[in-house]
């Protein structure tokens, strides 16, 4: 009787390793921070990219462009009015002044003015919105109150009525603009809080003992910063804006000092007969108030709370 022959183990092969040109290829998973994806989102918005650079090149063109060129805005460079030459690139106003010299000093009041109102509103509205949305209730609802209040002051007749008491300095129109347009800031702001405020880590807070400043200031507010973000670069194009409509009045900055809006202001009737007095200063007022708003889209879309986090 022949033996049993004991079964034979089965050899699995061994699955082929992919080898790209003799290197074996490895799959890794890294997890994206956070401010990485905010600027590979925003990156990919080519409108706001491309504002992003342009107002860049505009704040160094008004702040350092002085600094360089041959005349200053009081500079009397002519006899009378004149256009565009290559000794005076924007030509000349009637008294003799360089209009390139006094567009460089115009953007760079209109943008100084742009960014302490943007500072001053989202000093006064992040905070106050914070607290209203936190609290909610009573508070919230007289809070709120007040904000309607302000909302239905004409903002260019206060605001005029005030520089008009006070002079026209670049300081006394960035308190008037802030201390009256903080209100939209405020609401937006308590929108979003109100959203967070039921959230499970504000309920640990709570639970841990954390007191309302600190809920408000190390919890809430941080995430918040998008929408604050967003909101200040609105906040710029709409301060350029009204100071450009005061300065067209009459009533925002004051000689002998100069802006966008005084410029455009000084030109309103040479619009037929010298083009180029109104035109230069009013394209920069353009520029800056739309780049602001292509930027503000840009960051709305990289700050989506809607986006999840993303792999690669």
């Amino acid at each position: 009787m022949s033996e049993l022959q004991a079964p034979q183990p089965v050899q699995i092969p061994e699955p082929p390793v992919t080898r790209a040109r003799g290197v074996e290829r490895e799959f890794t998973i890294r997890e994206r921070k956070q401010w990485q994806m905010v600027l590979g989102r925003f990156f990919r918005h080519k409108a706001a990219v491309v504002s992003l650079v342009l107002l860049i090149l505009i704040a160094l063109l008004a702040f350092l462009g002085p600094l360089v060129w041959k005349y200053t805005y009081s500079d009397i460079t002519s006899a009378g009015s004149s256009p565009p030459t290559l000794n005076n690139p924007f030509g000349t106003d009637s008294i003799g002044h360089d209009v390139f010299a006094q567009t460089l000093r115009g953007g760079q009041q209109s943008l100084k003015v742009a960014a302490l109102v943007a500072l001053l509103s989202s000093g006064i509205g992040v905070p106050y919105g914070a607290l209203a949305g936190y609290y909610g209730g009573r508070v919230d609802t007289l809070m709120m109150r007040v904000c309607d209040v302000l909302l239905t002051l004409p903002l260019l007749a206060v605001a005029g009525a005030i520089v008009v008491g006070h002079g026209g300095s670049i300081l006394i129109v960035s308190l008037v603009l802030g201390l009256l347009g903080w209100v939209v800031n405020a609401r937006v702001v308590r929108g979003v809080v109100l959203s967070l405020r039921e959230q499970e880590f504000i309920e640990a807070a709570r639970a841990l003992g954390a007191s309302t400043p600190r809920i408000v200031f190390r919890h809430l507010l941080p995430n918040v910063t998008g929408t604050i973000i967003v909101q200040a670069t609105l906040d710029i194009a709409g301060a350029i804006l009204a100071e450009a409509a005061l300065s067209f009045l009459g009533i925002g900055i004051q000689a002998p000092d100069t802006s966008l809006g005084v410029l455009a202001f000084n030109a309103r009737t040479a619009v037929d007969t010298r083009p180029w007095l109104f035109y230069f200063p009013g394209l920069m007022i353009i520029l800056i108030a739309l780049t602001a708003n292509f930027i503000g889209d840009g960051l709305r879309d990289a700050f989506d709370p809607r986006g999840t986090r993303q792999r690669r």
